[in-house]
């Protein structure tokens, strides 16, 4: 007779580790032995047993570190002191170091270094002295790609292949960079983020050529790397702020993989290591890093399905894996509060490092007042050089901002446009129309467009107006399909969206920006304006509060296609500060409950989406 178990129960399978959905997944970083000298801007070569870190930290710049899997052990240094130079090696006995620079604003150097376990010899130089480029291969064969110098200044595309003896100008990059990341061999290699501006974007080298491929979920610059062009990882860098976020890359597209312990930038990678044995040496936070960390992933693991129940022997619990779809799993709590109690204003960053900016208090009248956010407290800082309400901005951080137009008493609107560099704000170049009540969007405050808003020198009021920056003009683009004021939006210079606003009433339709033209798509579900938005791109993001009238606290999240209501706020409010870089971290702050204006700030945050192995608990 079949038992009742065997007809209705299961078996629980005790474990000793959580089931993960790759062996990637299952990677963890731990503590390696320290570098004796921290610091970023070195190169590196090698493997996670059998690494090199060359160059950078403190001046002279010239140090040279073996590590062979437990120790760093100070070895013959450079022949001409150097950082952020280019480099690539197989071990801690075959590298090779070339450009560089000792000062930001040139001489780029031309020479090149071998290195042969015991000394370094001078080889064939580069054809293009640059440095803050992004190289990969061994010394036998290897590639340098894009950086930076000065003349001519800025970012660079130019790319030379080493064979061993000489180097040879190859095809560009697609997109001129610096403070990019490259991994793989000199026939199949990969380049990946930098900046001008910050990028996730990501170039596939085939020996001949460049193809753009899928971005990083995460744009930033000075990352670590390890691995091969269809099993690689991208860990840490600036966000900004500094990270601790790794990423692996399986030929096709990139998944969020567990953390570094230690955020850092410029940090030394693994350029002959693996997707699952890599390591991130030294680099900078706020202080030079000296921490080594090594990366490994397990060979052998037991495959996640969603629904399974497990006990894990090792924690001693009972578990289930669910599926963690991301944002309807996201929350809003509180933060600190602003000093300064205010609506309408401008902002910038990430609910980490954000700023708020201008403003409106009524009986006082219009704000210059400008507050850092550092996570947990506001502090006020420089003013802005135009009083202003009714205005826009955006930007990286509480480093980086950028704010646009407004309302100006006794003027009705302003085209004035400040850029914040961390310490205070300076005019540069104006709007082409003068406007208020404009939404503008971008994640770094050299690369924004600003659309819409009300601009009573133009027929319509309520404005169609879109127009593009490039950290030092403003360029009339394409228009908006329906000219609106205060609406809630996110996104960047080339993928935005915009939704609901403000036309004589609150309006609930919304339009996608691809870079080039604005086309309707999918209203929201709550007609609102004044609202908040937060997103990275135009298929991911969150709008929240807003005036409806009178005021709503509803989130919803945007997928590309369709409108979705998560968690809502803890209070209802209109005309509020928000920010947020992607739908997993916004911020909100201030605002207004009529008649008064409020200094709450609640923080928005969602985890990426993957499957997660909960503990089982009883209530």
């Amino acid at each position: 007779m079949a038992e009742y178990k065997g007809i209705k129960g299961f078996k629980v399978q005790t474990v000793s580790t959580d089931p993960a959905a790759s062996a990637i997944a299952g990677g963890t970083w731990a503590s390696g032995g320290n570098l004796n000298t921290g610091g970023p801007g070195g190169t590196s070569s090698g493997t996670q047993t059998s690494a090199l870190y060359v160059g950078g930290r403190g001046s002279p710049y010239a140090l040279n570190e073996s590590y062979d899997g437990t120790s760093w052990t100070e070895v013959t240094d450079l022949t001409t002191a150097r950082i952020f130079a280019f480099g690539f090696g197989a071990s801690n006995t075959s590298a090779l170091t070339s450009g560089g620079y000792t000062n930001p604003a040139g001489p780029f150097f031309v020479n090149t270094e071998t290195w042969n376990g015991t000394s370094w010899t001078e080889v064939n130089d580069l054809n293009t002295g640059r440095g803050d480029g992004s190289s990969f291969g061994l010394t036998s064969a290897g590639i340098a790609a894009g950086g930076y110098n000065t003349p001519p200044a800025g970012a660079r595309s130019e790319v030379e292949a080493w064979d061993g003896t000489s180097w040879s100008e190859v095809n560009d990059l697609n997109t001129a960079r610096y403070y990019a990341r490259g991994i793989g061999i000199s026939t199949s290699g990969l380049v990946v983020g930098g900046t001008s501006p910050i990028t996730g974007a990501t170039e596939s080298w085939n020996g001949t050529s460049w193809t753009e491929v899928n971005d990083l979920n995460t744009a930033r610059e000075r990352a670590g790397g390890s691995g091969i062009s269809t099993s690689g990882l991208i860990f840490g860098g600036n966000t900004p702020p500094v990270s601790a976020l790794t990423e692996f890359y399986d030929g096709t597209s990139w998944t969020e993989v567990n953390d570094l312990s230690t955020a850092r930038l410029g940090q030394g990678g693994t350029p002959s290591g693996t997707s699952s044995l890599a390591l991130s040496a030294g680099g900078y936070t706020t202080t030079n890093v000296a921490v080594t960390e090594e990366w490994s992933a397990p060979s052998i693991f037991q495959q996640e399905n969603l629904g399974q129940v497990f006990y894990n022997s090792t924690s001693n619990a009972f578990k289930v894996t669910k599926d963690n779809s991301g944002i309807p799993l996201g929350t809003w709590s509180s933060g600190g509060a602003i000093n300064t109690a205010r609506g309408t204003n401008g902002g910038s960053g990430t609910n980490t490092s954000a700023l708020i900016f201008a403003g409106y208090t009524g009986p006082t009248g219009n704000l210059g007042l400008t507050e850092s956010y550092n996570g947990s407290s506001w502090t006020e800082v420089a003013d802005l050089n135009t009083t202003r309400r009714e205005t826009s901005g955006c930007g990286a951080s509480n480093t980086d901002a950028l704010i646009t137009g407004g309302n100006n008493d006794p003027n009705p609107v302003t085209a004035n446009t400040e850029t914040w560099n961390g310490s205070s704000w300076t005019e540069v170049n104006n709007l082409n129309v003068a406007r208020g009540q404009l939404m503008a969007v971008g994640i770094v405050s050299t690369a924004a467009i600003a659309f819409g808003g009300f601009a009573p020198s133009v027929p319509t009021s309520y404005s169609t107006l879109n127009e593009s920056w490039n950290g030092t003009s403003w360029t009339e683009v394409n228009d908006l399909n329906t000219g609106r004021q205060s609406s809630l939006s996110f996104g960047t210079q080339t993928s935005a969206i915009t939704a609901g606003g403000y036309t004589g009433t609150v309006i609930a339709t919304t339009e996608s920006w691809n870079g080039t033209s604005w086309t309707a798509t999918t209203s929201i579900n709550t007609a609102r304006s004044y609202g908040g938005g937060a997103g990275s791109s135009n298929t991911d993001g969150i709008i929240f509060g807003g005036q409806t009238p009178p005021v709503t606290a509803i989130t919803e999240y945007w997928d590309g296609s369709t409108w979705t209501e998560v968690n809502d706020m803890a209070t209802a409010r209109g005309q509020i500060f928000n920010t947020g870089l992607t739908s997993g971290n916004g911020l909100a702050a201030g605002g207004l409950i009529s008649p008064t204006y409020q200094s709450a700030t609640e923080e928005w945050n969602a985890p990426a989406p993957f499957a997660t192995n909960n503990t089982l608990t009883a209530s």
